[in-house]
C-alpha cells in the first residue's frame, strides 16, 4: 500500500511517499522546501499573505508530483501542521486557504500527537543507545516554540514535562538586541534562564546519567559534531556553538549546507541544548544522526495507530498522576479490569475503538483523584485535576474526555449545562456517555473497595443485562450500588443491569 504524509513545519513544507505494510514503512520519495512559518508567527503573531501563498504553491507543486507518480493528489494519507500554527491569530484563515486552494484538510499537531511523535523518535534511540535501557536518561526535544522532556528509567517513561522555550521563539525574542558572537549567546541564556532553572528544579530529585537531544536544527548538523553513533562531549558542543555564533546566516548556510530558515534558528538551538546539558551537570550528550524531518514524516504515518508499549506508557503516566494525588491504586486498577470486561461484553452495542478502551482505563485509574481535595463532591474535583494535568500521549480532547468520564462516575450524568461537556461535538458527547456508563457499572461492582468481584458472568435477556458474580456469597452491597449507578447504562444502552443469584 502506498501512503503519503505532508508536514507544514516551522521552517519548511515536506512530503514523503512510502510503501506501507502496517507499521513497516519503506520511503520511496521525499521532498522539502523552506517556508518562514515560525519567523512570521513569533515576529508578527500571524502568517503573512506571502508566506501563506508560498505554502500553497509548495503544496500544489507536491500534488503535481504525486499525480505524475499516478497517485491521488488530494488523497494524502496524513496532512499535519506544526503545533506553533495554533499561536497564529490567522490560523483558521491559513487552513481555509489550503483547503480551498489544494483540497486538503490540515490538522494542527497538538500536545498528544507531539508526545506520540517524540515517543516514536525516542523508541528508536532505545535501539541505538543501549545505555538508555539501563541508565536514567533524559530525552529533550527543543522544538520551534516549546521544549519537551521525557525521563526514562529502565527503558520506561516515568516523567514528562514541557516548557515554553523554543528555537524560533528564542530567535525572535533576542533579535532586537542586535547582539553577535559571545554577546548573542549571553542574551540567549538570559532569555532562557527561567525555563532552564525550571528544568533543573524539575529533575533535581534524580541523578540523570545520560542526555539525548532531538530537534530539527541540531540534527541537521550532527555530522559536524563527531562520528555517528558516538556521544558528543559538552566541551565539543560549547566550542562549536562559540564558532557558529560569530558567523552570519549566509556563512552558516554555506558551511553547514542548511537553508536560511534553519540557519536563522541554529545558534539558539545549539545554545539551548548546551545550556540544558550544563544545567544537568553532564559531560556529554547523544544527538541522533538520522534526518529529523524524514523521521517525522515516517512517524506521522503510524502515530495514530500506536498500541502495545505506547498504551503501557499512557497508563504508566496515569498511574503516576494517581499516585501524586494519593488515589487508592488497588481500587483504580480493579475498576479498570471490570471496565475491560464490560467493554468487551458490550462491543456490539457501543462500537467504540481500542483508543476509547485506553481512555476508559485511564479514567478508571484516575476517577477518584479528587478525594485528595475533598471526599465531598470528589467527582468534580477529579474533573478539575485531570483537566489541569498532563497525561503522556493524550491530547487535550482525550484529557477532556477522561476528565468528564471520571466526573460522571457518580451522581448526575452528562448534562449540556456542564461547560466542558457542552463544548464537545455530538459524537464526542456520545463517546463520553458510553464510557461513563461503563465506568459507573464497573465502579458499582467495586463499591466496597475490597476487590470482592473477581468474576462476572453475563447474560442478555430482552431489555435486561443479567450479571452473576460467582465469587460472592452475598451481593447485596453491589446490588444496591448498581441501583443508583446503573441508570446511565440503561439510558445509553437500553439495558437494565440486574445482579442475579443464579443464571
Amino acid at each position: 500500500m502506498i501512503s503519503t504524509a505532508l508536514h507544514i513545519g516551522a521552517s519548511s513544507v515536506s512530503v514523503m511517499v512510502c510503501e506501507q505494510d502496517g507499521q513497516t514503512i519503506l520511503p520511496v520519495d521525499f521532498l522539502e522546501q523552506p517556508a518562514p512559518i515560525a519567523r512570521d508567527i513569533f515576529r508578527r503573531g500571524s502568517l503573512s499573505q506571502s508566506t501563506i501563498e508560498r505554502i500553497v504553491s509548495i503544496i500544489k507543486g507536491y500534488q503535481k508530483s504525486l499525480a505524475e507518480l499516478g497517485l491521488d493528489p488530494h488523497g494524502i494519507t496524513r496532512t499535519l501542521a506544526t503545533n506553533i500554527l495554533s499561536e497564529a491569530t490567522n490560523q483558521e484563515a491559513v487552513l481555509n486557504r489550503i483547503r480551498i486552494a489544494c483540497g486538503l484538510d490540515v490538522s494542527t499537531i497538538d500536545d498528544g500527537e507531539m508526545t506520540r511523535l517524540i515517543y516514536l523518535k525516542t523508541r528508536r534511540r532505545l535501539k541505538d543507545i543501549p545505555a538508555m535501557k539501563d541508565q536514567t536518561t533524559l530525552v529533550v526535544h527543543v522544538g520551534p516554540g516549546n521544549t519537551r522532556a521525557l525521563l526514562f528509567q529502565g527503558g520506561a517513561i516515568v516523567r514528562y514535562t514541557s516548557y515554553r522555550l523554543g528555537t524560533h521563539r528564542t530567535r525572535e525574542a533576542v533579535e532586537g538586541s542586535h547582539a553577535e558572537g559571545p554577546a548573542l549567546l549571553r542574551v540567549i541564556r538570559e532569555h532562557a534562564s527561567g525555563n532552564l532553572t525550571q528544568i533543573r528544579f524539575d529533575y533535581s530529585d534524580v541523578q540523570i546519567q545520560a542526555l539525548v537531544v532531538i530537534g530539527y536544527e541540531i540534527q541537521s548538523i550532527t555530522r559536524h559534531l563527531g562520528k555517528p553513533g558516538q556521544a558528543c562531549p559538552v566541551k565539543t558542543l560549547r566550542q562549536f556553538v562559540a564558532g557558529a555564533a560569530i558567523l552570519s546566516d549566509v556563512e552558516l548556510v554555506k558551511r553547514f549546507q542548511v537553508d536560511y530558515q534553519t540557519a536563522d534558528a541554529l545558534v539558539p538551538s545549539l545554545e539551548i541544548n548546551l545550556a540544558i546539558a550544563e544545567q544537568l551537570g553532564l559531560s556529554e550528550l547523544h544527538i541522533p544522526a538520522s534526518e529529523y524531518e524524514q523521521g517525522l514524516l515516517h512517524d506521522i504515518l503510524i502515530s495514530r495507530d500506536l498500541t502495545g508499549s505506547f498504551a503501557d506508557e499512557v497508563l504508566r503516566s496515569a498511574r503516576i498522576l494517581a499516585e501524586r494525588y494519593q488515589s487508592d491504586p488497588r481500587h483504580g486498577e480493579h475498576v479498570g479490569r471490570l471496565c475491560s470486561r464490560f467493554f468487551a461484553e458490550m462491543a456490539d452495542l457501543h462500537q467504540l475503538t481500542s483508543h476509547d478502551a485506553l481512555l476508559l482505563q485511564v479514567a478508571a485509574i484516575l476517577h477518584e483523584v479528587g478525594t485528595y481535595v475533598s471526599p465531598r463532591a470528589h467527582h468534580k474535583h477529579s474533573e478539575y485535576i485531570i483537566l489541569n494535568s498532563e497525561i503522556f500521549g493524550l491530547d487535550r480532547l482525550d484529557v477532556t474526555i477522561v476528565a468528564l468520564v471520571s466526573r460522571y462516575h457518580r451522581h448526575s450524568g452528562p448534562s449540556p449545562t456542564h461547560p466542558h461537556y457542552h463544548a464537545l461535538s455530538t459524537d464526542d458527547r456520545i463517546r463520553v456517555a458510553k464510557l461513563a456508563a461503563l465506568l459507573r457499572a464497573a465502579d458499582a461492582l467495586e463499591r466496597t473497595h475490597d476487590q470482592r468481584v473477581s468474576e462476572i458472568l453475563f447474560r442478555r435477556e430482552g431489555d435486561k443485562l443479567h450479571l452473576r458474580l460467582p465469587s460472592l456469597e452475598d451481593a447485596a452491597v453491589e446490588r444496591l450500588a448498581m441501583q443508583s449507578k446503573g441508570d446511565l447504562f440503561q439510558q445509553v444502552f437500553g439495558l437494565e443491569i440486574v445482579i442475579d443469584d443464579d443464571l
